[in-house]
């Protein structure tokens, strides 16, 4: 059995049909990133706007009907933005694994997600069993401002990763 290293396999997969086929044409890098810059728009737009209900400080909606509504899109998002984001990495493979900008937003996509799972295990779905009056505790407040910041970064670092 041979082992590769990381870069030899970054770079097998640079070098590989398909990403090769993606950088040397003139439309469909640009479609990539249009479709996954639509796919962080429905997941950052619908994590954000929950966010925004869980501080009071939007809709007066109540939050699980928030959640019926808003967390389906994101979701959805998750479909644009995973293989988009999968086929733009390929192209530049080895860079971008080097890149700290990268790095930085693959960490705060797996902050967003752990963050998302702790506010569902501990908060939302204890707060389901409750009564809809009752307000949703405290710590779900802290949760939606560690997402708005950690989606505020995730984007930024997006954006950045072509100038750093």
């Amino acid at each position: 059995m041979m082992i590769i290293s990381l870069a030899e396999w970054l770079r097998s997969v640079e070098a590989s049909a398909l990403a090769t086929t993606i950088r040397q044409s003139l439309w469909l890098y640009p479609f990539l990133e249009i479709i996954h810059i639509l796919g962080i728009v429905m997941v950052a737009g619908a994590a954000i706007l929950f966010d925004l209900r869980l501080l009071n400080i939007t809709f007066k909606i109540p939050v699980s009907q928030m959640a019926k509504y808003l967390l389906p899109w994101s979701r959805r998002g998750l479909f644009l933005v995973i293989p988009s984001g999968i086929l733009m990495f390929i192209t530049n493979a080895e860079a971008l694994a080097e890149s700290g900008t990268f790095q930085l937003k693959m960490i705060l996509l797996v902050a967003a997600a752990l963050n998302a799972f702790i506010f569902d295990v501990l908060v939302f779905k204890p707060h389901l069993k409750k009564s809809e009056a009752e307000p949703v505790r405290s710590l779900s407040k802290l949760n939606a401002v560690f997402s708005i910041m950690v989606w505020i970064g995730i984007i930024s670092c997006g954006r950045l990763i072509a100038y750093l």
